[in-house]
């Protein structure tokens, strides 16, 4: 592996995660078919994955670029740090080459903070002042979009956010100066997302204001920044709310980064989100990047389930055993009860209920089945198990040609509903 991954700036862009370390083939052949216009990042993965795989960054990013190379990709490629929480996730990634470092503070976030009455976010507020040096900077201000919406900063709006993300601001900082720090000294080619989007709540046109500006006078080389959007996006499905309220929010929070930034507008969980795909695309006037992880993963077992049915069988009963635990972490809605036990189907059943995703309908319009929530959770306990993992990592590299395959139309629907918003 002799090429280097750089800083991709403000293109458009698409981040392949890949779990099983060998997707980027079909990722490339996604992108060589359907991404015209649109940069990748083929080196993806957060820590957080990286421990449930059992894999270090630096066989994250070789797998990965050692793929691409393979396939013929010849134009530029990304490398997306994910999810990084503390100064040794930066160390560790920054280390093997990763260029687009993703600071996550959501555990810094006060998820309760937009249910406060008058009194409870006053009390919270007076406990939290110390994290919010910047209130009087906006108390009563005003902000015209170009969407024409104004945006009032007056003092509930200071003092929610205060509360909401006051600590996490402040964490979000002090990782991005380390970042800095790290990666101007060696000479590094960097830049940096910040995600705000793993929260129960929405994202306000405030929140998102205050902290974007505070990070971009705090020095931070912000490109990307992922607010919780309203609706659902639950992990492995399709996005779930009012499309005509999304497209205007989108477009309000693209005005917000226009103004301040500009940089792109982020969204996660983004695997299967295809129905909204023009929307933000569109809205943020191509200035965009969407993070897939999980979803290739799933079409991993789409070769499982077509080229060994019996151990598919397998795969599904397992995950089922472990689905309760390994939810834990993820925000999705489906049940047991929502998929058939194994007992109870054939196998064409079993991959369409456990794996299908697109409807007889155009390209771009999604639907899902609710087993993909139950087999996307598990990834971590299949991969590491000592005989399930072994049966879908010997499937993939017996069937090469399967994987490509499923993939490249997988995320060439992917693609194609997103540049369908660029045009």
């Amino acid at each position: 592996m002799t090429k280097k991954c750089v800083a991709l700036g403000l293109a458009p862009s698409f981040g392949f995660g890949d779990r099983t370390g060998l997707a980027t083939p079909g990722h490339v052949a996604a992108m060589k078919r359907c991404g015209a216009g649109i940069e990748a990042i083929y080196p993806q993965q957060s820590i957080r994955e990286m421990t449930r795989t059992q894999r270090t960054p630096q066989q994250v990013m070789d797998d990965a670029m050692n793929g691409a190379a393979d396939s013929g990709w010849t134009g530029p490629i990304g490398a997306d740090a994910d999810h990084l929480k503390v100064p040794q996730d930066v160390d560790v990634t920054a280390a093997v080459g990763f260029t687009f470092f993703t600071i996550d503070p959501s555990d810094d976030v006060d998820q309760q903070a937009d249910d406060y009455d008058e009194a409870k976010l006053r009390s919270a507020f007076a406990e939290n002042r110390s994290e919010a040096p910047w209130f009087e900077d906006y108390l009563g201000k005003t902000v015209k979009l170009g969407t024409g919406t104004v945006v009032s900063l007056d003092e509930e709006a200071c003092m929610r956010a205060a509360v909401k993300y006051g600590k996490a601001i402040t964490r979000a900082l002090n990782l991005g100066d380390y970042i800095k720090t790290v990666n101007e000294t060696a000479g590094n080619d960097y830049e940096i997302e910040l995600s705000v989007d793993e929260t129960d709540q929405p994202t306000t046109l405030a929140e998102h204001y205050i902290i974007a500006d505070q990070c971009l006078k705090g020095g931070m080389k912000l490109v990307s920044l992922a607010p919780r959007f309203i609706g659902d996006f639950e992990k492995g499905i399709d996005f779930i709310g009012d499309l005509d309220a999304l497209d205007a929010s989108l477009k309000d929070h693209a005005a917000v980064a226009e103004t301040l930034g500009p940089y792109k507008l982020s969204l996660h969980s983004g695997s299967d989100k295809v129905s909204m795909y023009g929307l933000l695309a569109n809205a943020t006037q191509g200035r965009f990047h969407v993070k897939t992880a999980g979803t290739s993963y799933l079409e991993a077992l789409r070769v499982v389930a077509r080229h060994d049915p019996s151990a598919f069988r397998e795969i599904i009963d397992f995950s089922r055993g472990r689905y309760e635990t390994d939810k834990a972490t993820y925000h999705v809605s489906a049940t047991l009860a929502d998929a058939p036990l194994t007992s109870d189907a054939d196998d064409a059943t079993l991959e369409s209920e456990y794996l299908e995703m697109w409807s007889d309908v155009p390209v771009g319009k999604g639907f899902t089945k609710p087993g993909r929530q139950i087999l996307h959770c598990t990834f971590g306990s299949v991969l590491t198990d000592e005989k399930l993992g072994k049966i879908v990592h010997d499937c993939l590299t017996s069937h090469p040609d399967t994987y490509t395959e499923v993939l490249d139309d997988h995320f060439g629907r992917h693609l194609d509903a997103l540049r369908s918003g660029m045009e």
